[in-house]
C-alpha cells in the first residue's frame, strides 16, 4: 500500500485530511464519528474532550465540512491516545452528499495507506426524529456499504438528543429505540453492531465497548475497494448506493413538479414551475455527469420547490388522508 493515496480520477486527499506520520502513534485508538448533519457529532466530541475543540452548529447551517482530528487521553491508560475523527454529514448545508462521501473516502483510503487501523466507528442518530425517512434509510445504506458486513461488529449505533425528549411523552424515546433495533438496525446488530444512548454527562460510556475491545478493524469495505482493488469511487459499493439515492431523488423531483403543476392556478405559475423544472433538470444532469465532485443541486432544488409550493398554496383534497407510516420513501 502506498502512503499517499490518489484514485483513478486524480482525486488526492489534501495534506490536512490525514494525520502525518509524526502525528499519530501505532497504539492510537482511532474512532471516526459519523452520521447525518445535525445529529450531534461535534457536540459528542466536545463533551468527550471536556472543552470546545470543534464548532457546533445550533441553527440550520452545518459547521463540519472537513475532517477534523481531536486527541484525547485514554481513560484508564494515560500512555495511549484516543483520536476522535469528526466527519461531515450527509444533507450538508454547503456541500453535496457526493462530496461528503469523497472526503470521507479520501481520509479512509489515505489512512489505510499509512497502515492506520480503526478501532471502532460511531454512527450517531437523532432520537428526536419521529420517523426514518427515505433519505435517512439510504444514508444508512451508504454507511453500511462503506463499512462492509465484516466491519459492522466494530460499529456502535449511538442515539443522541435524549434530553430534547423531555417535553414529549416519556416513553417515546424508548419506543423509537426499540423500533430502530428491531427493524432498521436489526441486520447490523445481527452482524455484531451494538447500540447505546448518549448521555452528555458521561460521553465516554459510549466508547466503553471500543476501548475494551483488543482488536482493530483490518479494513473497511471501501478501503479495500479503493486501495487494494484500485476501484474508482463511483465503482465502490458505497458509491453505487449513493448513485441509487440520486436516482430516487430524481424520481421524487419529477413527481413533485407534476404534483405542483396540477395545483397551479394560472399561466404565470405554470411558467414559473417550468423554469424551476428546467433548472432542476440541468442540475440533475450535472450529478449524472460528475457525481463525485458536483456541489449539491438538491438543496437548491428543494429550496426552489419549497418556495414555489408556498406561493401556490394548493387546496387540500379532503378525500386524501395523510400517511402515518413510520417508514416513508422519498425525500426526507
Amino acid at each position: 500500500m502506498s502512503s499517499k493515496w490518489t484514485d483513478k480520477h486524480g482525486i488526492e486527499a489534501p495534506d490536512d485530511v490525514t494525520l502525518a506520520k509524526d502525528q499519530w502513534r501505532v497504539d492510537d485508538i482511532i474512532i471516526p464519528v459519523m452520521g447525518r448533519t445535525g445529529v450531534g457529532k461535534s457536540t459528542f466530541i466536545n463533551d468527550a474532550a471536556g472543552k470546545e475543540v470543534v464548532t457546533v452548529g445550533h441553527g440550520m447551517k452545518s459547521c463540519t465540512a472537513d475532517i477534523q482530528h481531536v486527541f484525547c487521553e485514554c481513560p484508564g491508560d494515560p500512555s495511549r491516545r484516543v483520536v476522535l475523527v469528526d466527519t461531515p454529514g450527509s444533507d450538508d448545508t454547503y456541500i453535496s452528499d457526493e462530496e461528503v462521501l469523497r472526503r470521507i473516502a479520501s481520509w479512509l483510503a489515505s489512512s489505510y495507506g499509512q497502515d492506520m487501523k480503526l478501532t471502532g466507528i460511531l454512527y450517531l442518530h437523532d432520537i428526536t426524529q419521529s420517523r426514518m425517512s427515505g433519505t435517512m434509510l439510504r444514508d444508512l445504506d451508504v454507511f453500511r456499504k462503506m463499512c462492509g458486513e465484516d466491519a459492522e461488529k466494530n460499529v456502535i449505533l449511538v442515539t443522541t438528543k435524549w434530553a430534547n425528549l423531555t417535553r414529549i411523552t416519556p416513553n417515546v424515546g424508548k419506543e423509537r429505540e426499540q423500533e430502530l433495533t428491531s427493524v432498521f438496525w436489526k441486520e447490523m446488530m445481527a452482524h455484531g453492531s451494538t447500540t447505546t444512548p448518549f448521555d452528555r454527562s458521561r460521553p465516554w460510556d459510549v466508547m466503553r465497548p471500543i476501548l475494551a475491545n483488543k482488536t482493530v478493524v483490518d479494513a473497511l469495505q471501501i478501503q479495500k475497494e479503493l486501495v487494494d482493488w484500485g476501484r474508482k469511487l463511483p465503482e465502490t459499493d458505497a458509491g453505487k448506493a449513493l448513485a441509487s439515492k440520486v436516482k430516487k431523488l430524481e424520481v421524487w423531483h419529477r413527481e413533485a413538479i407534476e404534483g405542483f403543476k396540477n395545483n397551479a392556478e394560472d399561466g404565470t405559475q405554470l411558467q414559473q414551475l417550468k423554469e424551476i423544472d428546467k433548472e432542476a433538470r440541468e442540475l440533475l444532469k450535472q450529478v449524472r455527469r460528475n457525481m463525485p465532485t458536483v456541489i449539491s443541486p438538491f438543496s437548491r432544488t428543494r429550496q426552489l420547490l419549497t418556495v414555489e409550493k408556498r406561493s401556490l398554496k394548493p387546496t387540500k383534497d379532503p378525500s386524501v388522508k395523510p400517511r402515518t407510516l413510520t417508514r416513508q420513501s422519498g425525500i426526507g
